[in-house]
Parts: structure tokens; C-alpha cells; sequence
């Protein structure tokens, strides 16, 4: 197992996952390489298809058939200093680590959440299951969470079923149980997607002051980088199973280095940008196409079909990923011009 810096929580080395069938292989994540350091956030951002949900659910260990990882490594720093390799760990290991070290919230609570218990009993079982706690102990650790998460009226709720809530509580629950063991590591997969933009901000925002109160590193899945610039420190942009450009936040939005990216941001609507100069909205930017089936993918750059920059060479060589400037990567032929 390779060394981890003292600083870093997680590193993923040359990451692949594959799903293999008779006929084909779909290389959902090809090669993937970042590291998040104790007490940030790193967001990994693109659109559906580009395979960033997969490498958090390696991470997480929780594939199954087809799917699984081919090789790389997942190295991670336990709150006792110890170092795993998840892309090697054991079922067994990671029943230990899951809840307790690493926890991970979903884009729809209602997916996670059993209808059939009231919340104060789901958060109470994740707690009893890692920490050697009384019933009436993980029930008061439960309602203590509860209010951790700013559920108004917390002791009264903590008896309410999952659909008794609506969808901006019940990610407040999922908050709730994810932190509930005080982990080091939490990975939220597009934990705001499904909620309507005020109450967004405020699950942004509690994510932000839980952070800082706990001390925990954030693993942010999105495909808005709209959100990114108000909790990251480093952006991961992925494309296709592979990293297109890898960045700290501020120099990234101030200039980006890949096609990709460009297009991201410019689909994030700006009510000043997005106004012309007659005060009527201009309509919102989208990329030209489509991902191309991980089966299928072009030869050379796999955004070349999409791409405004694209020339003659960029659907025959394969780009590379490379340093375009002070820990700035991109995987661009003509990084260096845009």
C-alpha cells in the first residue's frame, strides 16, 4: 500500500471501475486520481453518465455485479490514524467503517429512509449498531442530532415517519444519521438536487457550520457547479469516466482550462449575465449533444463531438492529463490557448 500524506483523508489513485458483460466492457470510471485533505471539501462535478456517483460509490465499496473496481487504489485515514485501502477492504472492514468513519447522503432521503420507522428509531439504529449505547441513550444522541440539523421542534419529530416530513427535513434527517457517529469522511451525492433553491442554500449552509463544528471532510457530488464555489475548496470536473480538469475553486472559476468546464459554468444561470442589454433574459446556454455511451466513446478526446475548440487532431489523440499552470490539470489538447 502506497504512503498518505499526513494532511490527506482520502486519496484515489488511477481509480477503474468497470461493469463487464460477455460481449462488452463500459469503463464507468477510467483512471481517476484526487486526493481531499483533512477537514475540506473537494466537489467532483459533471453531467449524468460522466461517472462521478460510481466513484463515490467505490469508494464506498457498495457496487455489486457487473460492476466492480478493476484496480487503483482508495486509500483512506481513519480517526485513529489507520490507513485502508477500500478498493481492497473486506466486507467485514468496511461493516466497521460504513457509519461510523465514512457516511454518505443520497439525492433522495425517501430512497434511503424505511417508511416504516419513525425517524428518531432509524438515527437511533445507526447509532446503536457503531457506539455501545443504551436504547434511551442513542434516543437522546438521536434528538440531539435532530437539533444539530436545525429541526424545529426537534423532540416532537423525532417520532414522525419519513413521510410526515417534507423533502428539505427528511435531508436534514439523512444529515442527522450520516453524522450521527461523528465521522471523518462524508460523501453527500447530490444531496440538494431534488430540493427547490431556497431550501438548497440552507442545506449548503448546514453543511458549511456542520463541517466546521465536527471537523469532518466533505466528498461533494453535483452536476451544478452553481453550488460548488459556495462549499469547495478543489473542483474535480469529469467527463466520460476520466478527469477533464482539477482545480482549486477560485482559480478555476476565474479561468477554465477545458471546453467542458467552460460549458458548466455557462449553463449555471447568473441573473446579471443572463440579462441582455434590454433587460430581457436571454435564453439559458447549453451544450451542444450529448455523453456518449461509455461503450461507445469517440477516439481521441471523447468531448471533441461537442466541443466549439475542437480541430482535426482532437478526434485521433487521446489528450492527456496535464499541469496548465499551479496545481491546475487539464485534459486538453489546446489547454494552453483558451
Amino acid at each position: 500500500m502506497s504512503d498518505l500524506a499526513p494532511d490527506t483523508i482520502l486519496s484515489v489513485r488511477d481509480l477503474r471501475t468497470w461493469f463487464k458483460s460477455r460481449r462488452v466492457i463500459a469503463k464507468a470510471v477510467d483512471g481517476v486520481t484526487f486526493d481531499l485533505k483533512r477537514g475540506q471539501t473537494l466537489a467532483v462535478v459533471g453531467e449524468s453518465g460522466s461517472g462521478k456517483s460510481v466513484t463515490s460509490l467505490s469508494i464506498m465499496g457498495l457496487l455489486s455485479p457487473p460492476g466492480g473496481i478493476e484496480s487503483g487504489e482508495v486509500l483512506f485515514r481513519d480517526s485513529k490514524g489507520v490507513v485502508h485501502d477500500l478498493a481492497r477492504a473486506s466486507a467485514r472492514e468496511f461493516r466497521r467503517l460504513r457509519g461510523k468513519e465514512i457516511a454518505m447522503i443520497f439525492q433522495e432521503p425517501m430512497t434511503s429512509l424505511n417508511p416504516l420507522y419513525t425517524v428518531g428509531d432509524q438515527i437511533g439504529e445507526m447509532i446503536a449498531l457503531h457506539e455501545r449505547m443504551s436504547h434511551a441513550e442513542a434516543r437522546r444522541r438521536a434528538l440531539e442530532m435532530l437539533r444539530h440539523v436545525e429541526i424545529p421542534d426537534a423532540a416532537n419529530r423525532l417520532d414522525d415517519y419519513p413521510h410526515q416530513m417534507s423533502g428539505g427535513m427528511r435531508q436534514r434527517v439523512m444529515i442527522a444519521m450520516a453524522l450521527a457517529c461523528n465521522p471523518s469522511l462524508l460523501i453527500a451525492d447530490e444531496p440538494t438536487t431534488a430540493l427547490d433553491v431556497t431550501i438548497q442554500s440552507q442545506i449548503l449552509d448546514l453543511l458549511r457550520r456542520l463541517q466546521d463544528q465536527f471537523g469532518m471532510s466533505i466528498l461533494f457530488i453535483t452536476h451544478n457547479l452553481g453550488v460548488v464555489a459556495e462549499i469547495a475548496q478543489d473542483v474535480v470536473v469529469m467527463y466520460s469516466g476520466r478527469v477533464v480538469e482539477h482545480a482549486p475553486v477560485v482559480p478555476l472559476f476565474r479561468k477554465q482550462k477545458h471546453p467542458y468546464t467552460q460549458g458548466l459554468l455557462a449553463c449555471t444561470p447568473n441573473a446579471a449575465r443572463d440579462l441582455s442589454a434590454s433587460g430581457e433574459r436571454k435564453a439559458l446556454y447549453s451544450i451542444p449533444g450529448s455523453v456518449p455511451p461509455i461503450t461507445a466513446l469517440p477516439p481521441g478526446c471523447a468531448f471533441a463531438p461537442r466541443c466549439r475548440y475542437a480541430i482535426d487532431a482532437c478526434s485521433s489523440i487521446p489528450p492527456q492529463l496535464e499541469a496548465v499552470g499551479d496545481h491546475h490539470l487539464s485534459r486538453c489538447l489546446r489547454s494552453a490557448e483558451l
